[in-house]
């Protein structure tokens, strides 16, 4: 359901706005000899879910354009981190800018059991974590204090839960348990038709 367009503006927020930005920046750290940057990523920076490829594309690219920076930064004393948060508790589930297909009522039906099932997935868990913006500025802040910052940290405790459960786990054992807890996902896809013997 994603135009180019839709694509494009999903890129220029979560990445490209953050790259701009950095480059801005660069020369006078340079100079300095030091600096900090913290780029605000997600879980969905290390683990993609159904109708948010685009928001996993981007955060993806923004994971492997900060750890290039780590490297290439490090000789002039400029340290490069990635915050990544879970889930928050707020209402930005409800705010999310579809693709236009989407918002104009002309998404693909194939699809339709996809975007309600996670709609109301998302919404629920962000209504009952406990987590908010605060405590993710808290961890950007501790990133910030400390002498040798990590190349990534987790911004909430459930991006914890997430990252070792990724690295815990064969990734075909992996895929196939995040498969299966997704909501509705038996109803998903084309209809299934009953095994009939000749």
């Amino acid at each position: 359901d994603m135009t180019p367009e839709d694509e494009q503006r999903q890129l220029q927020v979560n990445y490209l706005g953050a790259m701009h930005l950095i480059r801005e920046c660069l020369p006078s750290m340079r100079q300095r000899r030091r600096g900090r940057i913290v780029n605000i990523s997600s879980v969905g920076g290390m683990m993609a879910m159904p109708t948010m490829a685009s928001y996993s594309a981007s955060k993806f690219a923004l994971e492997g354009a900060s750890e290039s920076l780590w490297y290439e930064l490090k000789p002039w004393g400029i340290h490069v981190s990635l915050v990544r948060p879970g889930f928050i508790n707020s209402l930005a589930f409800s705010k999310v800018l579809h693709s236009r297909k989407k918002a104009e009522g002309q998404s693909s039906p194939e699809y339709d059991q996809h975007y309600e099932n996670m709609t109301a997935f998302v919404g629920k868990l962000m209504k009952r974590t406990p987590c908010t913006s605060a405590d993710v500025a808290k961890r950007v802040f501790e990133v910030c204090q400390k002498k040798r910052p990590p190349l990534r940290a987790a911004g909430t405790p459930d991006a914890t839960l997430f990252f070792l459960l990724r690295r815990a786990l064969p990734r075909f054992l992996y895929h196939k348990l995040l498969f299966m807890t997704l909501p509705g996902v038996k109803r998903w896809g084309p209809a299934r038709q009953p095994n009939r013997r000749p």
